[in-house]
């Protein structure tokens, strides 16, 4: 596949079609913005506050000229910037903004001449090449290097710091990082596929900073930059990146099928997309999105994966169901971007559909109250295990909440103000006729209602955009108490009309208890003499769960102690055997009580409060489902 091919590679660069609200403009609050707040006081403001906290400490020469052990440690800086940078524009937090600007300077005090910005002692670093060796069975060079990995994070993590503190020293040690990857792979002819492992993904996420850089400064090197990356991650016959995905391969077979990796460098090829027009990125993305959302997906919104693999963290092959599989918080933190960017392309409802569902999940779900513990792998069916210290995914976490409040609101190419998450919280937005001030409120997610009240600061006649969720099959709407006829339009509800101050639009969305039932099948399959088929016997493991809402439901361990046990469905509709128990902590709460047939009922609770947010607590998503035995005619 020729991918610089000049009839596409040239072609119109895609304007956004929706653009996120500016920093600071959204406040959320509820369970997210609660979330939000403990991760800026809490990992933000003490994992890193200055160069002798031990994620930058390794940035110390007599650290880094030393090490030689191809560690990925350094990722936690890039990280730390991006989401402290974040949290800064968004809230001004001035100890915080200290702490940013003190981490930063140092950063850029331990930049080489040539731009290298890394802990890796010089033999080992990205520049050098390496003698060749085997490459082991999950795509890693047996002198495996995160260099490439860490320097995505810093140029990433010095553009938003260039961006929250207004001083474009940072953009330049950010480019000065993207002129030596340019001289390397552009220049020096290396191949960054031999960089990083799973057959390069490791590396070749470089695509994402360095259409970053194009956009922020115009050089045309950067995208040229990006065009390499992409060609060289096409050329290696293991990975293939985008040829295969135009094709239609799933994504457990690019490379190992490693969630994270494949996600960031998704992101990458969609900014790509986007800056050069290419239709082919934009195939490889779409199809690849679509392998992942059908096939690779827990309930819960998070990339799941972990099972029938020598790997862990890399997706199943389709078909392959089990509960005890699990959700890398990384992989959710790589997937909420994708469809950030997804959805500031293209505005389709189906991309914010798929960040609420992540963020109310698996990634509420992965955080502690105390914002600071986070679990690196997520169970359907397992304990809540909060990770160590310098695990990966505490910083993906901290990074992947600062994602949200921009994302909640935006105004489209059309100039319509677009809502796209439902929640408590508050939106100032600017429009060419007025200011728009959105204040909303209701009992969502864990009930369906939502008021919003919009205030232009002056009588102004544009498009409110409001998305009917995915899961919800009955609405209404009112616009100041009175009912509306409001058609339902690839997702999404158009209100046009003057918006004068104090106008309240009420939506309801029906939340009812929704059965989801996942199946394992074995089948033997044999031919008749005469060749036609015959399927023998076939055992079917089915497994049930539970949603309501935005929100997934478990149950702690069964009877206080049963991690596992088959239940049957009775055969009435599901509200006669299901009730709602309100809670006493929160009124909005509603826990479900559910009748299996022949045993106690058992109680269930939104996934992520499931187990009291305790490490070691278990959450029990999928109940088996006792065995049914079918035999089917011969030939059938």
């Amino acid at each position: 596949m020729n991918l610089h091919d000049s009839t596409t590679t040239r072609a119109t660069p895609r304007q956004r079609a929706f653009q996120p609200a500016a920093a600071g403009a959204v406040q959320l609050g509820g369970v997210l913005g609660a979330a939000i707040e403990a991760n800026r006081r809490g990992r933000l403001s003490r994992f890193i506050v200055d160069a002798d906290s031990p994620a930058i400490a390794i940035f110390h020469p007599e650290h880094s000229d030393e090490n030689e052990e191809g560690d990925w440690y350094g990722e936690h800086a890039g990280k730390w910037l991006i989401a402290a940078a974040k949290a800064v524009a968004r809230s001004g937090d001035e100890d915080l903004r200290g702490n940013l600007r003190r981490v930063a300077d140092y950063l850029l005090s331990r930049q080489h001449a040539d731009g290298y910005l890394g802990n890796y002692a010089p033999a080992r670093r990205f520049m050098v090449p390496q003698p060749p060796k085997p490459v082991s069975w999950d795509g890693a060079p047996a002198l495996r290097t995160w260099d490439i990995w860490t320097h995505s994070y810093l140029i990433l993590g010095l553009i938003e710091t260039a961006h929250a503190l207004e001083d474009d020293r940072y953009l330049t040690a950010a480019r000065r990082i993207g002129d030596l990857c340019w001289q390397t792979f552009c220049r020096d002819g290396l191949d960054i596929t031999t960089l990083g492992n799973h057959f390069g993904m490791s590396a070749t996420v470089l695509m994402d900073p360095a259409v970053e850089l194009y956009g922020r400064t115009g050089e045309p090197r950067y995208l040229e930059l990006a065009e390499t990356i992409a060609a060289q991650a096409d050329a290696e016959p293991r990975l293939a990146l985008v040829s295969r995905a135009v094709e239609g391969v799933d994504a457990a077979e690019i490379g190992t099928g490693k969630a994270y990796q494949l996600a960031w460098n998704l992101v990458g090829l969609t900014k790509l997309h986007r800056a050069t027009g290419n239709p082919v990125y934009a195939q490889a993305v779409e199809n690849l999105w679509r392998s992942i959302r059908d096939h690779h997906l827990s309930l819960g919104g998070g990339p799941w994966g972990g099972v029938a693999h020598r790997s862990r963290e890399v997706f199943n092959p389709i078909g392959v169901f089990d509960p005890r599989a699990y959700v890398e918080t990384c992989s959710v933190l790589a997937w909420l971007q994708l469809n950030r960017e997804l959805l500031q392309l293209t505005g389709q409802s189906r991309y914010a559909d798929e960040i609420e569902r992540t963020a109310y999940n698996d990634l509420l779900g992965a955080a502690a109250p105390n914002g600071e513990d986070w679990c690196y792998y997520s169970f359907p069916n397992g304990p809540r295990v909060h990770t160590t210290y310098w695990r990966c995914c505490k910083s993906s976490g901290a990074m992947a909440w600062e994602e949200l409040p921009p994302l909640a609101y935006g105004v489209t190419d059309q100039g319509a103000v677009q809502v796209n998450l439902y929640g408590e919280s508050r939106a100032q937005l600017k429009l060419p006729q007025a200011q728009v001030d959105i204040r909303q409120q209701g009992g969502y997610p864990f009930q369906g209602d939502v008021e919003l009240q919009v205030s232009p600061s002056a009588p102004a006649s544009f498009a409110l955009r409001l998305r009917v969720p995915a899961w919800a099959k009955q609405w209404e709407i009112r616009v100041n108490g009175k009912p509306v006829e409001a058609a339902q339009v690839d997702g999404w509800i158009s209100l046009m009309r003057e918006w004068r101050a104090g106008d309240r639009v009420a939506l309801a969305f029906a939340t009812p208890l929704t059965l989801h039932r996942r199946q394992a099948r074995n089948v033997q399959e044999s031919r008749a003499p005469d060749g036609s088929p015959v399927r023998q016997q076939v055992l079917q493991y089915d497994y049930a769960g539970f949603t309501r809402g935005a929100l997934v439901y478990a149950t702690s361990l069964i009877d206080g102690y049963k991690h596992e046990e088959s239940m049957r469905l009775p055969a009435a509709a599901l509200t006669e055997w299901s009730r709602e128990l309100p809670t006493a902590a929160d009124a909005k709460i509603v826990d479900m009580e559910v009748d299996f047939e022949g045993r106690a009922p058992l109680r269930y609770s939104p996934y992520f409060l499931t187990g009291g947010q305790q490490d070691g607590s278990w959450r029990l998503v999928w109940m088996s489902l006792a065995p049914q035995w079918t035999t089917p005619q011969q030939g059938g």
